[in-house]
């Protein structure tokens, strides 16, 4: 039986795409021409590997097999043919990210322009994703995330602010009319604006002080989805409708301006910042060995 090779790595991307529209936007082929491959690769291995309907492409279970068996060998393929284009002068390639939204607005802006300039042969794709997803089924190279939410058998790299807090916030007008709360307990008494997780789980509000960590759950008028939608905490906190808790960096124009005042600043809770992650592959390829050298590789370990 012959096959194929560009049916195969198109099928992969039709399966993990969920769509020939969104394989060929990505692959810059057209449906069609998908579709068809598809189609002879079904033809030459006698199944059939993907059901299709009017709104939705997704793997048969033969489809799913092949799919799982297929990722990596593909993966090995164009990371080997990338170590033989990095003969040329200039890297060049797509590295694809999957990051969570504060990533995608507050560590990428400060590394994407420069990076961007030194490689002009490398192109960047970042989908923002407050989901935790597996990066390589999502069709991504790497990652970014929060040490206590890495996958397993990763490589991870130290990516942005190696700390980060949470601040808190309110306007002036509001501080003045409800008063200046002096200890995390005092925020069950105000008007608090809360932040979802994707997952569905409202963000904790943590405190911590001389070694003595406080947890609260205060209530209020808004609860926002987090992602850009944060926005709308923001917004409303200084339009004096409450108190907001987000990451300083988000809040930081809005403080520096004096838009909003920062509250119990002394209890504003401290962790390690992001990691971009990547799976731990014989050959990375050499777009995205070029960004994790440029962002400062030497302390990347296994998340094992």
């Amino acid at each position: 039986m012959t096959l194929n090779f560009d049916d195969v790595r198109v099928f992969a991307a039709v399966a993990r795409a969920g769509g020939f529209r969104e394989a060929s936007r990505a692959s810059g082929a057209s449906a069609s021409g998908a579709s068809e491959a598809v189609r002879r690769l079904e033809a030459a291995v006698g199944v059939r590997l993907l059901n299709r309907t009017t709104r939705t492409v997704a793997p048969t279970e033969a489809g799913a097999r092949l799919l799982e068996r297929l990722g990596p060998a593909l993966d090995e393929i164009e990371a080997a043919l990338d170590v033989v284009k990095s003969s040329r002068d200039q890297p060049a390639g797509t590295v694809r990210l999957n990051v969570p939204t504060v990533a995608a607005r507050l560590v990428l802006p400060k590394i994407l322009p420069a990076f961007l300039a030194a490689y002009p042969d490398i192109r960047v794709e970042v989908t923002a994703d407050d989901h935790l997803v597996d990066v390589l089924a999502a069709g991504c190279d790497a990652g970014i995330r929060y040490q206590e939410t890495l996958e397993k058998d990763m490589i991870a790299v130290p990516i942005g602010p190696r700390a980060q807090c949470y601040a808190l916030a309110a306007s002036r007008a509001y501080l003045e009319r409800h008063g200046r709360p002096r200890h995390p307990r005092n925020l069950l008494d105000h008007a608090c604006l809360r932040l979802r997780f994707a997952g569905g789980a409202l963000v904790p509000w943590e405190f911590e002080r001389d070694g003595e960590t406080i947890e609260v759950e205060p209530t209020g008028p808004l609860v926002a989805t987090l992602g850009n939608a944060a926005d709308v905490l923001v917004a409303a906190a200084i339009g004096d409708s409450g108190i907001v808790y987000l990451f300083e960096d988000w809040l930081r124009p809005h403080l520096e301006s004096g838009a909003l005042e920062p509250i119990l600043e002394r209890w504003w809770l401290r962790f390690s910042g992001p990691f971009l992650y990547y799976p731990s592959r014989r050959h990375t390829p050499v777009a995205l060995r070029a960004f994790i050298d440029f962002i400062g590789n030497g302390r990347a370990h296994p998340t094992r």
